[in-house]
Formats: structure tokens, C-alpha cells, sequence
């Protein structure tokens, strides 16, 4: 029987998380899916339905992929009509899956491990094959440009580690760590993701409690980058914000 470490959390014991109404399998390499992050799949469906790129398929990013929950997720939703129709207005679908065949998604991790991990979620949720998983050091071995980059980077302050509970410092310390002030990852993403976007590409992240100031700022400092919308999640807490490549 395997020996299970105090304050493990219960996702780790079960191997199991629910994201999306979907199931996904999480171990100790990978951060357990939070239902906040849910708001940025959402988001990116949003951008997806009034999308003109979606005429001639779309490309999309999911930056640090852990366990490939978002990926995964808009793979799914985007790609399964029957899914959607029970949402969809008067049960009409065309305008969301329309031509989407082609909706080619990349989701990317620094971790092998956690690699290994994703893959298998999108065999588990019957997606496997339609994602290409790669290991890159956020943008380093990504190549092309997106119409859409997604991302819930690490975003914890260093400082803020003393008081995290016990069952979140069990996550790996790699997802969680943004670190001395929570904002490492956002000003190497928001600065090198021109590079990887298409003229009127969407750059969507997660973010934490209180940082949407700052990471505005973070933004507004790259010319041609334009802050859309900053987006709640259920507990009223700035959780999405979305930027667009205007150049």
C-alpha cells in the first residue's frame, strides 16, 4: 500500500480532479485544476464565437499546461457539436463549431512529467492526437504565431509561501512559485508573446488576488498591446485578464 504524506490532498490520494465537467487524472507533478480557472476556458470560448479567424481554423496556445486542463477542455468544447448544442442558442451550433475542424491547439510545459500527465488526459477525454504536447521553457521551442495565447502562469509571491495552507505547498512548488513578487512569469509572457501572436491575436491569463493593477501596467508598457477586459471569477476576485496584439 502506497504511504500517503500528511495534508496530501485528496486529488492526489484519488488521482483524480473533475474540471469542466470533465475528468482529468492529477499527481503530485501537476497543480490540482481550480474551478476559477474555468473562467479562462469560458474566456476563450467568448473570443472564439466572435472570432473572424475561426473561417480558417484557429491556433491556439495553452502556455504551461500542467495537467491539460485547458487544452483539453477547449478541445473538447470546441470540437464536439453535441456537447455544445444543449448550450447553444435555439440549439444552433454552426457559428461556434463551424469550420473548426482545423482548430489546431499546442500546449506546451517546462515539466516531461507533467507531459506525461496531459497526454493521457486527452486520451482519457478522447482528444488524443488532436493536441500537440511539447516541452519548452514558455516560449522557447514554440514556434508559429496564435491566434490565441492561454496561460495560468505560476503566480504566488515567495513571500506569501509561510502562509499558504499545507495541502497547497504539497502542489509542485514550480507551478505555484511567480516568484519574489508573484509577477515573474507575466512580464516574461506579456514581453515575448508579440513574437508568438498574429495581428489581433489574444493573449488570456489567470491572475491573482489583487495583481490585475499591476499586470496592467505590465501590458500597457508594450506598444501595440492593448488591455481588453479584466474578468471575475464566482467568488468576485479579478481571476482573467485579456489583452489583444494590435499590431
Amino acid at each position: 500500500m502506497k504511504t500517503v504524506k500528511p495534508h496530501t490532498p485528496l486529488q492526489y490520494i484519488m488521482e483524480k480532479a473533475s474540471f469542466f465537467g470533465l475528468d482529468f487524472k492529477v499527481t503530485e507533478d501537476v497543480l490540482i485544476p481550480r474551478p476559477e480557472t474555468e473562467v479562462l476556458v469560458y474566456t476563450v470560448i467568448d473570443i472564439v464565437k466572435g472570432s473572424r479567424a475561426k473561417s480558417q481554423g484557429l491556433d491556439i496556445l495553452d502556455l504551461g499546461t500542467g495537467c491539460g486542463c485547458i487544452a483539453i477542455s477547449l478541445m473538447v468544447r470546441l470540437s464536439s457539436p453535441s456537447s455544445l448544442s444543449k448550450a447553444a442558442e435555439g440549439g444552433r451550433i454552426e457559428d461556434l463549431t463551424k469550420n473548426l475542424a482545423d482548430c489546431k491547439i499546442i500546449a506546451s510545459d517546462i515539466s516531461e512529467k507533467a507531459l506525461d500527465v496531459a497526454r493521457e488526459n486527452a486520451a482519457i477525454n478522447g482528444v488524443s492526437g488532436r493536441i500537440e504536447f511539447i516541452k519548452s521553457d514558455l516560449f522557447d521551442d514554440v514556434a508559429g504565431r496564435f491566434d490565441i495565447i492561454a496561460s495560468n502562469p505560476p503566480y504566488i509571491a515567495r513571500t506569501e509561501f509561510a502562509e499558504l495552507q499545507k495541502e497547497v505547498l504539497m502542489e509542485p512548488r514550480i507551478a505555484l512559485d511567480g516568484g519574489q513578487d508573484g509577477l515573474s512569469f507575466y512580464r516574461k509572457i506579456v514581453r515575448k508573446a508579440p513574437e508568438h501572436l498574429k495581428p489581433g491575436g489574444y493573449l488570456v491569463m489567470e491572475i491573482g488576488f489583487g495583481q490585475a493593477p499591476f499586470i496592467k501596467e505590465i501590458i500597457r508598457a508594450i506598444k501595440g498591446f492593448e488591455v481588453m477586459v479584466v474578468k471575475e471569477d464566482q467568488y468576485e476576485v479579478d481571476r482573467i485578464i485579456v489583452a489583444r496584439w494590435t499590431n
